[in-house]
């Protein structure tokens, strides 16, 4: 994108102001899957002694960086197709190749279907999740979980239809406040437990992995729950620019 483009979007809007409303639409997902993920993996190894603990988080933490930070937002949002993202528009861009016409749709359409099969069932697991840390705090409340939870969804998918725009700009200061929140609480676990912060040396994690057995075979395809709308952020190109979401 040119620096013109990348400050405004075809709307006029600044480029804040597309970043907040990005926050509330692009990374609503991937800003709740790293909480769910980490509980899903520790109930795996079924113990929590320090070294599995910093091995996880290490695992979670690179996950993060290389499949968002590295592949989505370096690599695979300058693939774009006239500002669109998404499989059908890198199966668009892949389409001049004639000759390997079907076997191109063909991994398009299987794209697609993982992403419906990903758009499906990941809301049900991020409000579950998110709602089942309630129980924590008021275990009294667990019978209402559930009911809760398809409350919340029926409710979003009702007020999905006003538009991307109308949603971000809603859901932009409560991302933005969720962000706040989780960082504060986190830095105050860090000031408690300063040691974590070696976890993110990438050694934990391959000590892991190296270390673990079979376990940190199914552990990698668990850890890999954190990136869980990560591909929101190519997918939703066309609605913000790349500028924005680089920006959130």
């Amino acid at each position: 994108m040119s620096s013109e483009q990348s400050c405004a979007s075809p709307a006029g809007q600044s480029l804040p102001r597309l970043g907040l409303a990005a926050l509330g639409v692009v990374f609503g997902d991937i800003g709740t899957s790293p909480l769910y993920t980490l509980k899903t993996v520790l109930d795996m190894t079924g113990t929590t002694n320090q070294q599995t603990v910093l091995g996880v988080l290490s695992l979670i933490v690179w996950t993060l960086i290389i499949v968002t930070s590295v592949k989505y937002v370096s690599f695979a949002m300058r693939i774009d197709n006239n500002g669109e993202g998404g499989i059908l528009a890198l199966m668009s861009l892949l389409g001049v190749k004639r000759e390997h016409r079907p076997a191109i749709v063909a991994v398009g359409l299987i794209g697609a279907a993982l992403i419906y099969g990903d758009g499906a069932i990941t809301p049900a697991i991020s409000v579950l999740s998110a709602l089942e840390g309630l129980q924590i705090a008021a275990p009294a409340l667990g019978r209402y979980v559930l009911i809760s939870a398809v409350a919340i969804l029926i409710g979003l998918f009702l007020v999905q239809p006003q538009g991307t725009a109308r949603i971000g700009r809603a859901f932009g200061p409560v991302m933005l406040a969720w962000f706040a929140g989780m960082a504060l609480l986190g830095i105050g676990g860090i000031l408690r437990h300063p040691s974590v912060l070696v976890a993110l040396s990438p050694f934990y994690a391959a000590n892991f992995l190296v270390h673990g057995g079979w376990l940190s075979f199914f552990v990698l395809g668990a850890v890999f729950l954190c990136v869980t709308g990560a591909e929101a952020l190519y997918a939703d190109m066309g609605h913000f620019g790349a500028g924005p979401i680089r920006l959130a």
